[in-house]
This record gives C-alpha cells, structure tokens and sequence, in this order.
C-alpha cells in the first residue's frame, strides 16, 4: 500500500492518499483544499485517481474535491445521510467566517457494508454518525488501517455542536463501530496525528 498525508487548508485537514502497488491507482480521501498539492502528490508517485471520498460533507474536508473531479474525472462518494450537510457547505463556511468552497458536480453516496476496491486495496465502510449525521469511516482490514475522519481523534472526538451534529450519536459510533475494531488497528483521523484504537481504549474520555 502506497500511503501518504498531505496537510490541507486553513483549518489544516488530514488529506490521505492510498495507492496500490499493483496497479498504481488511487484514491484521495477529505481533500480538503490545496487541489495543485494533491494533484503533484499523485504524479509524483505515478498513480492514477480512481475515487475521491468524503468522510463527511463540511466545507473544510471537500474543498478540492471538485477541482481533482474536474482534473481527473474520478468520482466523489460520502455517506448518504451527508447529502443534506453537502447542500448548506455555504452556510458552514460562514459560521467560520470562511470562503465557500466548490461543491462537487455530481456524488455517489455509500451505505454501511459498501466496499469499495481500488486495485488490490478494500475500503470497508463504516457509517459512524455524531460529528454529521452521515459521517463514515473507511477500514482497510488486511493492512490493519481505519480513517475516522472527524469521529476519532488522538485523544479526543470531533465536535457536536455543528448543525446536524449528535453527541450521543457520536458515543455510540466510538462504542459500537470503531471499539470493536482490533487494538493495533492504526487510525488515520481528519486533523492532527495517528493513533490506535487500543490506545483510545486505554485512554480517551469518550471511550468510557
């Protein structure tokens, strides 16, 4: 597996970028923004973009996502219960105080179960609700990776006081989808650095 993070965006999105070694392509999950920083990473390392997916629909997590969709013409998948969150991206960047940002053109949505294959590699999703009400995690069970996007945090969780957002919601997606997960499952989360899911256990608040 070809992995690698680009830091985007004013509020500093985790943008990951996953390739097969096979068959060099890709996909490019929460760009963020930046689009020219992706596209560069992608030639760089020779690889061809299959999918753009949303972990969830904020303006912060989807900022390049119409610029790669129009350079590339790879397609764009969220959750499905998003779809609303993804029509009001100009009402989210102005509770920041933030420029809107190009949604994209057209969306695939995924529902909890939904595999999606890029050459050699499976993403599992997971629906984790509470930070949007369609928010997914992707796991990748053979390499022993999950990305969180805003649910998990190294020590922490994503916010709930966002319109749409649900803290209980958001308890029962830490308990019931990511906590089952193995310990050494690594996790790739929307801002800030990796953990594990045994270390959450042990240690994040919100675990209890």
């Amino acid at each position: 597996m070809i992995l690698e993070t680009i830091v985007v965006g004013a509020l500093a999105v985790n943008c990951y970028l996953v390739g097969s070694e096979g068959t060099k392509e890709a996909v490019v999950i929460d760009p963020g923004g930046e689009a020219e920083k992706i596209l560069e990473a992608l030639e760089r390392k020779g690889l061809t973009l299959r999918h753009i997916i949303l972990t969830h629909a904020h303006f912060d997590h989807l900022g390049a996502a119409r610029a790669l969709q129009e350079r590339t013409g790879a397609g764009v998948l969220l959750g499905r219960r998003d779809e609303m969150v993804l029509k009001n991206v100009d009402r989210q960047a102005a509770m920041f105080q933030m420029p809107t940002v190009p949604v994209p053109a057209r969306c695939g949505f995924l529902d909890e179960g939904n595999v999606i294959e890029v050459g050699d590699l499976k993403f599992a999703v997971i629906e984790t609700p509470g930070h949007s009400p369609g928010g997914i995690s992707l796991y990748m069970e053979r390499e022993g990776v999950v990305f969180t996007g805003d649910t998990l945090f190294w020590g922490s969780i994503g916010r709930t006081d966002l319109p749409g957002s649900d803290h209980g919601a958001i308890l029962r997606s830490l308990k019931e989808k990511l906590g089952p997960l193995p310990d050494d499952t690594t996790v790739y989360p929307g801002h800030e650095a990796e953990t594990s899911i045994g270390l959450e256990k042990e240690q994040n608040p919100f675990f209890e």
